[in-house]
């Protein structure tokens, strides 16, 4: 093993370089700080005596490589085949390409370039010059460009910058209301997801009001934090309304200061339509997977109704063949329900069972007993819509509203989808009869008769 000193990222870092090695792997990743960089390929800590000291009580052997500190300017080499796609969709440009330090400086440097991780790629606004400008810097590895809609911006407006905000600035006292209101969700068993959210939220509304304990805080703040931080950031309808709830919850259950939260007032509602694929579609999709766990995975998805957290969530004993039917346990809202097992669905989960041999969860990563990740099937996903050739932004819940809206086409009763949904509402339930081609494909338009 070698150890160097290096600049990384404008930070003094330790470089440890050594052949693959479980074992070394695992005594580096006790090392405080420690970080794999796939850039670097190796392993780097911070640069300091205390880590450095911890190094050489774990490897009282490795090399330290002196000189001077090497600054890493370019830390990968630019791969020069064909792997970029552009997408010109109306008032955007969407790149795709591989990971690349040197490129995403570059797209960094478009005004309002941003990444998209759901569509997992770059997108820049469409004036006039950057489309050339992007076609240039990547002349020669473009493997294809797709025009639609070829709608420009306007030069882009002059747009009210948003407030920096220091999220290190919060008082002692802020820090300590923070933990309280984290623990009185945890006592009320909010879920892990509304607890994270929620928590970060107020925190950031908190930074915030950097110059105003909580007690003085007032619903004109609030106006403020939308106006001057989430409109600017172009944050979402759904971002701003949970900002809203979390300071609702807090200054009625934690603060009691007296405010009146009901003058917290929350944004227009929106109606979206949810996204739904063709049974063709659907069939596309599961019959491009050739590996047993990521074809049994998103088809009991679809087959079920299954959102991602619950399908990561099963455990063999929840499968219940006798009765065909599986156990959902602890959903959202912390609700158990019961779904239906078609015969086709419990054949596939025996033939899954028989090759995986699941120790814990009914599907596992690579180590035995450990949970497989949400962000290791939307991959699964990401890649199955490549080689099935559907274009469109799928995402793994897409497969739910797809099984709820067929459901309703094959004529199954709304309250029947609610409860195998698990809605509280059937407000909610409702909506798949908006996106449900049954009726309206038999709707004759008076064109027709012209």
């Amino acid at each position: 093993m070698k150890a160097s000193r290096i600049l990384y990222k404008d930070e003094n870092r330790i470089k440890l370089t050594f052949a693959y090695s479980k074992t070394l792997i695992e005594k580096v990743k006790e090392l405080p700080d420690a970080r794999w960089s796939k850039s670097l390929n190796a392993w780097h800590t911070p640069y300091s005596k205390e880590v450095f000291a911890a190094i050489k009580n774990s490897f009282p052997n490795i090399e330290i490589e002196g000189g001077a500190v090497k600054k890493i300017t370019e830390t990968r080499v630019i791969d020069k085949t064909k792997t970029v796609t552009i997408e010109v969709i109306g008032r955007r440009i969407e790149v795709k390409l591989p990971k690349n330090e040197y490129d995403v400086i570059f797209l960094k440097s478009f005004q309002y370039a941003r990444w998209n991780g759901g569509r997992f790629c770059w997108q820049i606004p469409n004036y006039k010059d950057n489309f050339e400008q992007i076609k240039n810097h990547f002349d020669g590895r473009i493997a294809s460009i797709e025009m639609r809609k070829e709608e420009e911006l306007p030069s882009p407006k002059i747009i009210k910058k948003a407030v920096p905000i220091d999220f290190n600035c919060l008082t002692e006292v802020k820090k300590t209301e923070l933990e309280q209101f984290k623990s009185w969700m945890e006592h009320k068993r909010y879920s892990e997801s509304t607890v994270t959210s929620y928590t970060e939220s107020l925190r950031r509304f908190f930074a915030f009001c950097k110059h105003k304990e909580s007690e003085n805080i007032n619903s004109d703040d609030l106006v403020r934090y939308v106006h001057e931080y989430i409109i600017p950031h172009n944050f979402s309808y759904t971002y701003q309304n949970q900002t809203i709830s979390a300071a609702k919850l807090f200054f009625r259950e934690i603060k009691n200061s007296g405010l009146d939260v009901e003058t917290f007032k929350r944004p227009i509602a929106q109606r979206k339509l949810p996204n739904v694929l063709s049974k063709e579609e659907v069939k596309l999709i599961l019959n491009a997977l050739k590996n047993t766990k990521h074809r049994t995975m998103l088809s009991l998805i679809y087959a079920c109704g299954l959102r991602r957290s619950e399908l990561l969530n099963l455990l063999p004993s929840h499968v219940d063949s006798n009765r065909k039917l599986l156990l959902i346990k602890q959903s959202k809202g912390n609700k158990d329900r019961i779904v239906p097992l078609s015969e086709k669905t419990i054949e596939m989960l025996r033939d899954y069972y028989k090759i995986e041999k699941p120790k814990k969860w009914l599907f596992e990563g690579e180590k035995p007993g450990e949970k497989y990740t949400e962000q290791s099937l939307q991959k699964v996903l990401k890649n199955t819509l490549l080689k099935a050739g559907i274009k469109k932004n799928v995402t793994l819940h897409w497969l739910r509203h797809s099984y709820a809206t067929h459901l309703l086409e094959l004529g199954t009763d709304l309250r029947y989808i609610q409860e195998l949904l698990g809605h509280s509402s059937s407000k909610t339930t409702e909506i798949y009869t908006h996106v449900s081609t049954k009726n309206i494909q038999q709707i004759k338009s008076p064109f027709d008769d012209l």
